[in-house]
């Protein structure tokens, strides 16, 4: 019988750790002592079954459609997905191009009633329990990070981050080499007076390495640099929620990242790098630099627009265009 294998990892740290390999592996041998011709081999690395849309689960597909093979073989019916309805979905349509679904952790299904009952039941328990892992997770963090735990493995620009250990929770240190780069953006934006390009080309003409390690600096790099409050010590934990991404986005992740209000944000402690004062005299330098910008000026640029004042009350004068008489008069009121 000619067959196909298929195995997918949910997250690349999974992915990272080969547990694509050791699915595929004992697929293979359930194969080879089947006697089975191993004809295809389709993976999904890092993709969560929470979603159908997979490349990987794709091709198998197409190639089943095709009649490239008459079995597929599985480790078990949450590596086919987490969904019960996208199980379901996947398999009506297997059996529909007359290709049989055998799992290695479990019984085949076949016609019998007792057998399809049993992967109803484990579609939705794994669905059960991919919600009681995520949620004990997220409470789990919350709970870390108001204890003042830095519970992200990703550290900012200018800092190593620093494993739990017997000395206490986890946390950052300052990174010398990155963060003087990092005193050196803030110097040549503010008292440089520095644009955010001419910082950026300035790095990038000498080479100085990346937080990501690519070859170039980008404007939005040293944007996320010159806004970042952990260099004045305070890093943010629960900044963004999930929501399902919009149908028909294109989006490889079921759900997409959205800003929570400030109010929700855990703060956690850290060293700093910089002075307040230079933190804040960058952002006033930004703040005036959007509001000035060509960009925001509308049709027609009002010369003392934001810049008048009423001498008694502080109020800005208003911009105002009458016509009369066909022709248009413009004011400052």
């Amino acid at each position: 019988m000619r067959v196909a294998i298929y195995a997918r990892v949910s997250s690349e740290s999974q992915e990272a750790r080969g547990t694509i390999g050791s699915q595929l592996e004992v697929l293979r041998a359930r194969v080879a002592a089947e006697g089975h011709e191993l004809v295809g081999e389709f993976c999904d690395d890092g993709w969560s079954g929470a979603r159908i849309d997979r490349p990987g689960l794709d091709a198998l597909r197409d190639q089943a459609e095709a009649g490239c093979f008459e079995a597929v073989w599985c480790l078990s019916p949450d590596r086919l997905a987490r969904a019960y309805v996208y199980q379901v979905l996947v398999l009506d349509e297997l059996e529909r191009f007359d290709v049989r679904v055998v799992f290695a952790n479990a019984p085949a299904i076949g016609d019998d009633p007792q057998l399809r009952l049993l992967t109803q039941i484990q579609g939705a328990f794994a669905e059960y329990e991919k919600a009681v892992i995520a949620e004990r997770n997220r409470r789990g963090r919350l709970f870390r990070s108001r204890a003042g735990e830095v519970v992200s493995w990703k550290a900012p620009y200018g800092y190593r981050r620093v494993p739990r250990d017997a000395s206490g929770p986890a946390r950052l240190e300052v990174f010398e080499p990155e963060a003087e780069v990092v005193r050196r953006i803030y110097d040549d934006y503010v008292n440089g007076g520095c644009s955010v390009r001419q910082v950026m080309r300035a790095l990038n003409a000498e080479q100085v390495p990346t937080p990501t390690g690519k070859a170039e600096w980008w404007h939005s790099t040293v944007c996320r640099v010159l806004s970042n409050e952990a260099y004045i010590g305070r890093v943010y934990f629960n900044q963004t929620r999930s929501v399902p991404s919009a149908p028909g986005s294109g989006r490889r992740l079921a759900t997409a990242q959205r800003k929570r209000p400030r109010e929700e944000w855990i703060a956690v402690a850290c060293p700093p790098v910089l002075d307040e004062a230079l933190f804040e005299a960058a952002q006033k330098v930004s703040r005036d630099n959007s509001r000035w910008s060509p960009r925001h000026l509308q049709e027609e640029a009002w010369l003392l627009r934001g810049l008048v004042r009423c001498g008694t009350c502080g109020t800005s004068v208003n911009c105002q265009k009458m016509e009369k008489a066909g022709k248009v008069h413009h004011y400052y009121w």
